[in-house]
């Protein structure tokens, strides 16, 4: 008999009054060593066994952070065929970080988390906060954005969100995971303020913040050792500075290790001997790093148990949280209140980057007749990118949301492919079911989109990137910064015939217009989701006002961007070796903090983003003009709305340090309010300034300095836009 049937009443671990660390203690106790073994691997593709003789359940895992993964069959990447785990599809989480709203984080991480606790799945493999470092990074639009500061701001509620539902967040990838190519093979070299400064922020509020329940370990090495076994990373940072009591999870395949994945900090083995993409070995899970061969090295008593009952305390606890939390709640799954946020979020987080003669929103008086011209307007773009590929429920195209919009006012919509980029529509056996082969010339094709756009009111080409290998997408890099698939011969000879262009840029990166002077109206559209065509339709008919701003820079040219001016980009390969050492020789000056430096005019600026309304700024006001190291100071200004459509403003605070011992930004984001105003409303904001936003990391002295002297605050609508200064001492 069962000791689960037989001691039920004894059994600590399975009273939910006790506190978890009770529980935890009680269950390792009664566990053996094969089955301590066995509960920190994977044992199908996607789950680890729980203790069945215990009653402790398995450990199940999705892929985010976009939406939930449909199912794959228990030992390959096959897809198991449901036909019920067709998700709602969220916007990428550059859209979200676009929002600047962490609200709408909250909203997007209950929402994708209780898509997943309908599931039964106890891990969503997301959100993602890698550094924008370059905009070649494939999977840039995973991640959110280019500063540390709003990616921390932006991160703590989509975890709490998500744990709220009694499913672990599992935030990636820790660490340094700055571009697709390599990625297995590349060595980090960055000083210790580089990594303190700009690349761990938004893990660190990831964990301490947002109570992060798991993190999963990124596929590159720092300092010469793997980042899913890396002492530096994980011992010392991680568990030991940062307390992180949850789990660390393997990226799929970046286990390399026995002896390092049993010192330096990993908890739960998934994907080994695989790439991620491929198929593995059938039922190869009792040979992972921590499985037979830990096993064996206890047993000969080469190592003992010490770290084995650390991990499987962090496996335990984990399984507490979630699946055997009695109080989570049921979820729900493809339901009207998820596409809904899904469409909010995207409403949200569309940037309007141009607007000359304010040909947005379109006259709806005025317009009897639209072409939307280009392949994006059509493509479906939650199929393909790498393991965020979904399965949606639906997507609305940008073509369909933009007809079922402006067919309501009697407005004609016209279509017209405009180029051909990628017409397949599989990615890991998910099937989009559309036809898109075009067997035109490039000729051809420009000539129907210029004879189509030359005979109406407006054209809206709708271009940029898809998800397919070498643009947005896991596993590649992007060649260029410019436009795929000859879009900018295009856009050129349409606007030479219809002087109401608007371009729609669908993408998770920055790309090249060369053409920017001659199209008066740009939108940053991102990967929308299920929502996308309603979402684009509705800001662009005006039914809602744009309030996104960009979460990183577009540069003019690629040579701007410092990983690339300064050579430093992909890296040197070694000699005799597959590793390649990438130094990030510019240190913590990434995005607008190299522009701003190095006084390069980029082509849209951090923080950017337009309304279809206008914002007053009245005079920045400071509580003292002194601040002790224990002391705050309140700023306060003045926000109207003097337009005459509703609108909300972003409003940023960054702060600049006159005079410091170590090189400092010219200025650096430390806070930001989005208000909401009707028209000529005015609303008071106001900030409170603390010592930890005026610190620099030291890396001789490995700690937070904060000096005395002269500061600046900042008041502005984007990095660039300043609309208000005052100055303090700190003494």
């Amino acid at each position: 008999m069962s000791l689960y049937a037989e001691d039920t009443q004894k059994a600590i671990y399975l009273d939910n009054s006790r506190p978890i660390e009770e529980r935890v203690e009680d269950a390792l106790s009664r566990m053996t060593l094969e089955e301590k073994i066995a509960i920190i691997h994977a044992q199908s593709k996607f789950s680890s066994p729980g203790v069945a003789r215990l009653g402790i359940p398995e450990v199940w895992c999705t892929d985010g952070p976009h939406g939930i993964r449909p199912e794959v069959l228990w030992d390959e990447w096959d897809q198991a065929k449901w036909t019920n785990d067709s998700c709602t599809a969220f916007p990428a989480l550059t859209c979200l970080a676009a929002t600047w709203n962490p609200e709408i984080s909250l909203l997007y991480g209950k929402s994708i988390g209780e898509e997943a606790r309908y599931r039964n799945k106890n891990i969503l493999l997301g959100p993602g906060v890698n550094i924008y470092r370059t905009p070649l990074n494939g999977r840039n639009f995973e991640y959110m954005g280019e500063d540390p500061y709003l990616a921390s701001k932006m991160v703590v509620p989509y975890v709490k969100g998500v744990q709220s539902n009694g499913v672990a967040a599992c935030v990636k990838h820790y660490a340094l995971n700055n571009n697709e190519v390599n990625r297995h093979t590349t060595n980090v070299i960055l000083s210790d303020r580089a990594l303190y400064e700009i690349y761990l922020p938004a893990f660190k509020a990831a964990v301490q913040e947002g109570k992060a329940w798991s993190i999963m370990g990124a596929y590159n090495l720092y300092k010469n050792q793997h980042c899913c076994h890396n002492e530096y990373l994980l011992n010392d940072i991680l568990k030991s500075e940062w307390g992180f009591d949850g789990v660390v999870v393997s990226d799929w395949g970046g286990v390399h290790d026995t002896d390092q994945s049993i010192k330096n900090g990993l908890d739960l083995e998934f994907g080994s001997w695989t790439n991620g993409l491929s198929n593995g070995t059938s039922n190869a899970y009792d040979n992972y790093y921590m499985a037979f061969p830990y096993l064996q090295k206890i047993k000969s008593g080469t190592v003992d148990t010490k770290e084995l009952d650390d991990k499987v305390r962090r496996v335990l606890r984990l399984i507490f949280r979630t699946s055997m939390n009695p109080d989570k709640p049921y979820g729900s799954f493809g339901s009207p209140e998820h596409f809904a946020a899904a469409r909010k979020i995207g409403e949200e987080g569309i940037v309007l980057l141009k607007n000359e003669h304010d040909v947005l929103p379109l006259n709806i008086k005025q317009i009897k007749k639209i072409a939307v011209i280009g392949e994006n307007a059509i493509k479906m773009m939650t199929v393909g990118g790498g393991s965020s590929s979904l399965k949606a429920k639906y997507e609305i195209s940008p073509l369909e949301g933009i007809r079922n919009r402006f067919s309501k006012e009697g407005i004609e919509v016209v279509y017209a492919r405009g180029y051909v980029g990628d017409a397949s529509g599989e990615y890991n056996g998910v099937v989009t079911g559309q036809n898109l082969q075009d067997n035109r010339s490039e000729e051809e094709l420009v000539a129907e989109a210029v004879k189509v756009a030359g005979h109406v009111d407006c054209v809206i080409f709708v271009g940029g990137l898809n998800k397919s290998a070498g643009q947005d997408c896991e596993d590649a890099d992007r060649k260029q910064l410019e436009l795929p698939y000859n879009q900018n011969r295009v856009i050129e000879a349409l606007a030479k015939v219809n002087k109401n262009l608007v371009y729609v840029n669908i993408s998770g990166n920055a790309v090249a217009m060369p053409w920017v002077d001659d199209v008066p109206a740009i939108l940053q559209a991102w990967f929308l989701g299920s929502e996308s065509g309603t979402a684009l339709a509705s800001v662009i008919a005006g039914d809602v006002n744009p309030s996104g701003k960009l979460p990183f820079t577009f540069p003019m040219s690629l040579n701007d961007v410092p990983a690339h001016k300064l050579n430093a980009y992909p890296g040197v390969k070694r000699m005799d070796s597959q590793i390649m050492d990438e130094e990030y020789s510019e240190g913590i000056f990434v995005g607008y903090r190299w522009y701003e430096k190095e006084k390069i005019q980029p082509l849209f600026t951090f923080g950017h983003g337009l309304s279809y309304t206008q914002f007053k700024y009245g005079k920045v006001k400071l509580s003292n003009s002194q601040m002790t190291v224990d002391g705050k100071l309140k700023i306060s200004v003045p926000v109207s709305n003097v337009g005459n459509r509703k609108g909300a403003e972003v409003v940023q605070l960054y702060i600049s340090d006159l005079k410091s011992s170590l090189p400092r930004p010219v200025k650096e984001l430390k806070d930001f309010n989005k208000v909401e105003l009707n028209p000529g409303e005015t609303k008071e904001i106001n900030f409170t300034i603390e010592k930890d936003m005026l610190s620099f990391f030291d890396d001789t002295r490995h700690e937070w300095v904060v000096e005395p002297g002269k500061f600046e605050v900042l008041i502005g609508s984007s990095s660039s836009d300043i609309r208000g200064r005052v100055k303090f001492e700190l003494q």
